[in-house]
């Protein structure tokens, strides 16, 4: 990777993949230069991404892939810990690591389709 940054928004995916508590739109980033898995929800009405990694245990959160939700379909849930995270926070609710986060990673929606913010940590994969 270049040793500059990449801070332009990053298209993700158009608005309507991202359906209210179904599934999720799964996408690569460099975290800290590493390629990792990161995913997208939405979560009454509103986009949110996060790294796949439970602020647990770093290990994927998913348990079929690209599936995060709890069988509510209220919480993101880790497969592993059995975590529960408030989907617009990313904060755990319950289970092995009460208030701890998820890596957040920003998103916009700007005419019908969904961008994500690189920072100083995640960054596009070049």
């Amino acid at each position: 990777m270049p040793d500059s940054l990449v801070t332009a928004p990053q298209y993700l995916c158009e608005s309507a993949e991202l359906m209210e508590r179904q599934g999720s739109v799964v996408f690569e980033v460099r975290d800290w230069r590493q390629v990792a898995s990161a995913f997208a929800v939405r979560f009454e009405g509103e986009a949110c991404a996060y790294l796949n990694q439970c602020a647990h245990v770093p290990t994927a959160l998913d348990w079929q892939p690209g599936e995060f939700w709890d069988h509510e379909r209220r919480y993101l849930i880790c497969a592993v810990h059995g975590a529960l995270y408030d989907p617009p926070r990313g904060v755990c609710v319950m289970g092995p690591c009460p208030g701890k986060s998820l890596t957040r990673i920003p998103l916009m929606e700007r005419d019908g389709k969904v961008y994500w913010y690189p920072s100083d940590r995640i960054q596009p994969v070049i």
